[in-house]
């Protein structure tokens, strides 16, 4: 065949450059590609040509028209390539001879493959690039294209650029599942996609494959994986289904990039999300987030950077995201035929293109139906005849995403399951009490082997038979092995993890006898409670707790009588409290309570238990009215029927306390907190963990009422304890670093307080997480120390940070968020836009007047500041109505003495001089100045704000020689408290008149 070999050349169109047009199956595109690529590198110009065979036009006339190309054609051999069609190999045989034959020298090929192909391939005289590395690929290409094979010099920067060699992995890879080597058509799609993410403007490479169940969605985004992943360095696939689930996945990929973190969950997360958005250590990366199909779940976590992400869901609101919607559709009937015909070759076009038309081209239904079809007696007429309900002739909708003969052709394949290897369906409906998607059969084979009954224990203690299930189901399709490692067959087939199709799922779950749903239920939620970890509070368990949570409602975990799966249900409540999942922990309270109260009772212990930490998640979502009802009746029941020394009725009380702060009825609180905390410490000592949680809610009640150096005492001793008791990650001890912060800030001792929770907030974004609520208040801190310490850039754009991810993580609504927007809202009415100060502050105003009471302490605090807002506007005199309504209220609400209303009094001694009333301003500042004298001290920043505006008031009544002093002596208790150089000192020096903002305490 040495004729055959000439070297590339230019042909008669007398090319500049020698021209190489290389012919390819979509399939291969990697390998076409990287032959492109090492070509190109050598002054060749590459054309590319994806093969395609249309079956109305003549596979003979095809060829003929690949000649038509521009210089050598290559053709990247496999056995995808002559299946396009599909065509027979006789008829690739009579064309090769026909029309290869008499031209040798215009063709060239290649052959990544080492399944059979036609006989008459011989004549392409393909070299063979399968199961070697790069470098002997390269040379086998360029030895048969006659080109010389001198080394090409390194790159400038020592890095390798263009596509990766397709036989190698990109350098991290996991969660990918097994390419579908029957995967045909969607060549249009994955190239629309490809397109769109390559042309896309950094972060915002975001594509969303949209379609209905079954319509192979995940398959297109597998295809495009191993089409394309040449191109990326990192590809990781990811479990999207809830946001749980996918914060699992997510932080799974940190030690593959090897990012230095320590094992804390949020560690993980917050590292991996940082280093894709700088692309560091790689910037070709791909994320791949199957099953998105609620995407105000997880959207703001969706990493940005030099990367790609693309999206498999049902849900078109992604459009909403930043992300570009791409439709799935069912296939084209050609498709259709060239799929069936290639997964049941014994049918013929005709046979293919009825049961297309019979199945509505619903590609999962193809392929579960032709595999079995293949192999069985049954004619496709017969079948259709089934179809039409020969089996059941009251076949239902199942749901308006599957077709109506679905559930019938399902039926038809159980029987063959049945037949075959009854295990297989046995294991099927195991699997369907498990959430569809991603099921993790592991924990069933973890289980103790005396808990499985004899129905199950053969299939689980029996490698054989349990293979041999896993590979019927994945013979027709039914499930698919999943893993996050690249495993052998060996390791895969162990079944760590299998993905079950939502509507195979539901159909199977609904077809089954109710003697195997007892008994099946049974053993998932045994299964489930035996991978409890067992402690919520371990951020370095969460990722665990997140695999299970999801399971939960479809192993109908709430009716189950066993002690073990409801300690299970109450350890997911409290980890979904700590993860800030309050939402879904109501959801799963309020379902909890209501089983519970009609499975045990409406006294039982459990309830109890339950009730807490249903209203703990509850009262962080702000509805204290609910919780304080709750609470209040749990708590008298428990007095009458145990005693106040009860420690359920002790812990009940302590949520009533924190209700009553949130209700603002602080004094009550105080009396309930101190009565608590000081049981606890008789009963447990000191050093229990119970009695330092009273002691920390007990700092609460202390700090609401204004006396915050008693409060800083009660915080560093529990901060001190549980530093001792607990770890110093331990998520209530970095509680307590924050508390303690906010007190030294609250006494102006902001350089110390800025310090302990700088430190903090680094502990927290490592070991809770970026966007976990009990963060972002440690980061709202912060900027509240940076701002007044006098560091405005710095303040202000951590204010903007934390009031954004405040908004997306808990809500507008949600008491935090409120916090964060007063402050942000304070800061921009004196260093932003005052026009979108005052529409912030009209918002916020309206939003704490239908959460909370009218005479709420918060009320009257938010109303203060929002008269500032009126008087930087000019609207004086609305302004100092209403801060004087203000004043009045927080007055009747806490007391003259209490520090809100002593800076409501500063505020109002302000408005009255703006309005013309310099006499009862200088009355009011000088009142002022000695109820804070008395309650705060000489040098605490508020009395010295009532100091320096009284000096002001003073100057207005032309009392100069009295102002003079008054002002003398604030000014160097200033200098003496803050330094010199503060913005308070300076401010003060400059004779500007100080304010006095409101701030929304924790409660």
């Amino acid at each position: 065949m040495s004729e055959a070999r000439t070297p590339v050349r230019p042909t008669g169109r007398a090319a500049a450059k020698q021209t190489v047009t290389i012919s390819f199956a979509g399939f291969n595109r990697a390998w076409a590609v990287w032959i492109g690529d090492r070509l190109e590198r050598r002054g060749l110009r590459v054309v590319y040509l994806r093969y395609d065979s249309p079956a109305e036009i003549p596979l003979v006339d095809l060829l003929r028209d690949l000649k038509l190309a521009e210089g050598r054609i290559l053709i990247v051999v496999s056995e995808r390539y002559f299946q396009l069609g599909p065509r027979t190999h006789e008829e690739w045989n009579a064309a090769l001879r026909e029309v290869v034959a008499p031209d040798p020298s215009r063709f060239a090929a290649v052959s990544v493959t080492t399944a059979p192909v036609p006989t008459a391939t011989a004549v392409l005289a393909p070299t063979d690039l399968t199961n070697m590395g790069a470098d002997e690929a390269e040379r086998r290409l360029l030895d048969r294209l006659d080109l010389p094979g001198d080394p090409l010099p390194d790159s400038a920067d020592g890095e390798r650029h263009g596509p990766r060699f397709p036989a190698a992995m990109p350098e991290v890879w996991g969660g990918v599942p097994r390419r579908n080597t029957r995967f045909t058509g969607r060549e249009r799609l994955l190239n629309d996609v490809y397109h769109l993410l390559q042309g896309a403007e950094r972060g915002a490479g975001v594509a969303a494959l949209h379609g209905m169940s079954g319509v192979g969605k995940t398959q297109v985004a597998a295809e495009y994986v191993y089409r394309f992943g040449s191109e990326y360095d990192v590809v990781w696939w990811v479990n999207a289904e809830s946001r749980v689930t996918y914060r699992r996945f997510l932080a799974e990929l940190a030690p593959r990039l090897d990012l230095s973190t320590g094992p804390e969950y949020g560690e993980r997360l917050r590292a991996v999300r940082d280093s894709l958005r700088r692309g560091d250590p790689y910037a070709r990366w791909l994320l791949i987030l199957d099953g998105a199909d609620e995407p105000e779940q997880i959207w703001d976590l969706v990493p940005t950077g030099p990367g790609h992400v693309l999206i498999t869901t049902r849900n078109p609101e992604w459009s909403e995201h930043n992300s570009q919607l791409l439709e799935v559709p069912v296939y084209d009937r050609d498709e259709s035929v060239a799929f069936i015909r290639r997964r049941a070759p014994r049918l013929t076009e005709t046979e293919a293109d009825q049961l297309a038309e019979a199945l509505e081209d619903l590609p999962l239904l193809l392929d579960q139906t032709a595999g079995w079809l293949n192999d069985s007696d049954l004619s496709v007429e017969e079948y259709l005849q089934l179809l039409d309900g020969g089996i059941d002739q009251d076949v239902v909708k199942v749901s308006a995403d599957f077709p109506l003969a679905f559930q019938t052709a399902w039926s038809i394949l159980l029987n063959k399951l049945r037949e075959t290897v009854p295990e297989s369906v046995a294991l099927l409906r195991l699997c369907t009490f498990f959430a569809p998607g991603s099921v993790p059969v592991r924990l069933l084979k973890e289980m103790p082997p005396d808990e499985v009954p004899e129905q199950i224990a053969g299939l689980l203690n029996d490698p054989l038979l349990w293979n041999k299930a896993i590979n019927q189901l994945r013979q027709y399709s039914v499930v698919r092995l999943e893993s996050h490692e690249v495993a052998t067959d060996e390791v895969a087939s162990s079944g760590e993890s299998l993905y079950l199709h939502r509507m195979v799922h539901q159909i199977v779950r609904k077809d089954m006898p109710d003697e195997d749903r007892r008994e099946f239920i049974d053993v998932v939620r045994r299964a489930l409670a035996a991978a409890d970890p067992g402690r919520p509070t371990d951020t370095r368990l969460w990722d665990r707790y997140a695999e299970i949570v999801p399971h939960l409602e479809y192993a109908d975990a709430l009716q189950s009588k066993d002690p073990g799966v409801q300690r299970l249900v109450l350890n997911c409540l409290r980890y979904m409290w700590f993860t800030g999942e309050y939402t879904s922990g109501i959801r799963l309270g309020e379902r909890a309570l209501a089983a519970w109260r009609s499975l045990l009772g409406e006294t039982d212990p459990r309830i109890w238990e339950l009730t807490y930490h249903y209203a703990n998640s509850l009262r962080s979502a702000g509805d204290f009215q609910s919780t304080e009802t709750i609470d209040r009746a749990t708590a008298e029941h428990l007095r009458e029927e145990r005693g106040e020394r009860d420690l359920d009725y002790l812990r009940t009380a302590s949520g009533l306390a924190a209700d009553l702060r949130g209700l603002g009825r602080y004094e009550e609180a105080l009396e309930l907190s101190q009565r608590v905390y000081d049981t606890y410490r008789d009963l447990l000592g000191e050093q229990d963990s119970r009695t330092l949680n009273a002691l920390n809610n007990l700092g609460h009640s202390v700090r609401l009422l204004g006396r915050y150096a008693e409060t800083l005492d009660i915080d560093r001793r529990t901060m001190e304890a549980r530093r001792s008791l607990l770890r110093g990650r331990h998520p209530w001890t970095l509680w307590s670093e924050t508390s303690y912060a906010i007190d030294l800030r609250l006494l102006g001792r902001y350089a110390e307080a800025e310090s302990v929770q700088g430190k903090s907030v680094r502990e927290h974004r490592l070991v809770m997480g970026v966007d976990n609520p009990q963060t972002l208040r440690a980061e709202h801190n912060l900027a509240l120390c940076q701002y007044r310490g006098g560091d405005r850039d710095k303040a202000g754009a951590l204010f903007s940070r934390v009031l954004e991810r405040g908004e997306r993580v808990m809500g507008e609504t949600h008491p935090s968020t409120l916090a964060f927007a007063v402050s942000q809202s304070c800061f921009a009415r004196e260093h932003g836009d005052i026009d979108q100060a005052r529409e912030a502050s009209e918002s916020i105003v309206a939003r704490y007047e239908v959460m909370l009471a009218e005479d709420h302490p918060f009320v009257a605090g938010i109303r203060a500041n929002h008269a500032l807002v009126l008087r930087s506007v000019g609207e004086r005199e609305q302004g100092h109505v209403v801060i004087e309504q203000a004043l009045a209220d927080m007055t009747a609400a806490l007391g003259e003495n209490h520090p809100w209303s002593l800076g409501c009094a500063i505020n109002a001694a302000a408005l009255r001089n703006l309005v013309g009333d310099p006499e009862s301003a200088a009355v009011l500042s000088r009142d002022t100045v000695t109820r804070a004298t008395e309650s705060l001290g000489r040098t605490h920043p508020l009395t010295l704000s009532a100091r320096v505006a009284l000096a002001a008031d003073l100057r207005g009544l032309r009392e100069r020689q009295q102002a003079e002093k008054v002002e003398q002596e604030a000014l160097s208790d200033l200098a003496e408290t803050l330094g010199k150089q503060h913005v308070h000192t300076i401010s003060a020096r400059a004779r500007n008149r100080p304010y006095w903002d409101f701030e929304p305490q924790a409660t």
